[in-house]
């Protein structure tokens, strides 16, 4: 007989989607329905100008509303608040996101910390304008956390509500939210799994703008400062090394024209100001680094203390320890 899953809260973010979401609500209550599992549907209105609170409410949704625009973050922080079960599933109200991969997702959940839909299916419409920039900030996102990331902002996935609540204080309440909670569970060494899907072209005018771009690289080397201080302290340090090593090569030359003896080459000022700044000013900024890094891991350690991964095989594992303990 087939594992029964965990009841689910479906957090749906909105603004202005009319159009589009009273079908997908209807999309996914009939999935959920034939997967036979305890759900329910939460849509948070985001102060939209159009009937979209309405129809997700004659959908049967519950829906919450904000009284001024607060963001795609904001809303997701609400609907994870107010959320009746432990399982979180967030998706958009615009029809892009495959509902139908919902329970696959909650099974993989069972052996994850995070489950992300990875647009890389034969059907992923991603705009041609907009892969450049997800290229390289998938680039810069595998330089920080230094592992793979096939998706970094996939706004279809699953996580546990306790988990997320650990990095509460980090998430933005802008469409910065999944590039957050992305960067910070790898970084934190947490099991984020990859599950292909499509990403059909949505209903109605996308949010996003040209400069978020610059916004999201701002964001993942903040967040590079917050869990691997090193990423941005080292490349800093190298590059003054470099440079102050080679002025002082070029200072040492000079001086050694100069002077007409040895005595007065030792007897005269060779080393000049900038090479002083550029060695002293890199060992300055490694050692800030190395202050940060250890900071870091601590406040990890301390995360990694307030919550225990849920994984099906993880606590198998921990059960068998901790009976072979007993025995002893």
């Amino acid at each position: 007989m087939q594992q029964k899953l965990e009841p689910v809260s479906i957090i749906i973010p909105a603004y202005n989607e009319e159009a589009s979401i009273y079908e997908e609500i209807t999309k996914i209550n009939d999935v959920m329905n034939k997967a036979g599992i305890i759900y329910e549907i939460i849509v948070v209105d985001d102060s939209s100008r159009d009937k979209s609170a309405q129809r997700a409410q004659e959908a049967g949704a519950r829906v919450f509303h904000h009284l001024n625009n607060r963001g795609y973050g904001a809303s997701l922080k609400t609907g994870i608040y107010e959320a009746r079960y432990e399982n979180i599933v967030i998706t958009d109200a615009d029809g892009t996101y495959p509902s139908d991969r919902i329970p696959e997702m909650l099974k993989l959940l069972e052996n994850s910390d995070m489950v992300v839909g990875q647009r890389t299916g034969k059907n992923a419409k991603i705009p041609l304008v907009r892969k450049p920039a997800k290229w390289f900030l998938r680039k810069l996102a595998q330089f920080v956390t230094g592992k793979k990331v096939p998706d970094l902002n996939s706004g279809l996935r699953a996580f546990r509500k306790r988990f997320v609540n650990l990095y509460s204080t980090l998430l933005s309440d802008r469409f910065s939210f999944t590039t957050t909670l992305t960067v910070a569970c790898l970084s934190d060494d947490y099991k984020v799994t990859y599950l292909p899907i499509d990403y059909y072209k949505r209903a109605g005018k996308s949010k996003i703008v040209p400069w978020d771009f610059f916004n999201f690289i701002v964001l993942v080397l903040r967040l590079s400062m917050f869990f691997n201080p090193h990423k941005v302290f080292v490349p800093i340090f190298n590059l003054c090394l470099v440079l102050g090593l080679t002025k002082f090569g070029l200072d040492v030359a000079i001086g050694m024209r100069k002077a007409q003896t040895v005595l007065e080459f030792f007897s005269q000022p060779v080393i000049s100001g900038t090479t002083l700044i550029l060695l002293l000013g890199g060992l300055i900024i490694l050692l800030i680094g190395m202050m940060s890094d250890a900071l870091s891991r601590r406040i990890a350690q301390t995360r990694l203390q307030n919550y225990k991964t849920h994984w099906i095989g993880y606590v198998r594992e921990q059960s068998a320890k901790d009976e072979e303990k007993d025995t002893k």
